[in-house]
């Protein structure tokens, strides 16, 4: 669903409930963009030859939609035809082939909105505090650390 061209939108969303790329997709529509990059981070069922059964994420959520507003400030500065920029991430449990991440990126051309979507994930994993714990089948856990982290 087409929206009218409107100021730049820049949403965040930390949320229990499962995502919808639809919604992310629509929430960056706009007359003016020939692009829309989508990226899906979902669970995926091994991890180092473990059965993983499901991923939990917590977040301290003031300090997360911070964090990816000064993404979103660096994207717009980096790519100024970017249009609309959406991110939304899934706390809590989180199972296997179930999205943990979306993020929509709009701009007039492809190349813009394609490397942003790839600036937003890889900034947000090293930047954005969200932990993710892996559950595995042996009924054991993990909490892990991105290798993008620059906490550590």
């Amino acid at each position: 669903m087409a929206e009218a061209e409107g100021d730049p939108r820049d949403l965040v969303k930390l949320t229990h409930d499962k995502l919808s790329v639809d919604t992310v997709s629509d929430s960056v529509t706009c007359p003016s963009c020939g692009a829309i990059s989508i990226f899906i981070g979902t669970t995926r069922n091994s991890f180092e030859g473990m059965k993983v059964v499901q991923l939990e994420y917590e977040a301290y959520i003031p300090m997360a939609e911070s964090e990816l507003r000064k993404i979103y400030t660096d994207i717009r500065a980096r790519w100024p035809t970017v249009r609309h920029i959406c991110v939304h991430h899934r706390l809590g449990v989180v199972p296997v082939t179930e999205a943990s991440v979306i993020i929509g990126i709009s701009s007039p051309h492809r190349r813009d909105s394609l490397e942003a979507v790839q600036y937003c994930i890889d900034t947000l994993k090293g930047t954005v505090p969200i932990w993710k714990k892996e559950v595995y089948e042996a009924d054991e856990s993990r909490w892990k650390e991105n290798k993008e982290c620059q906490w550590t």
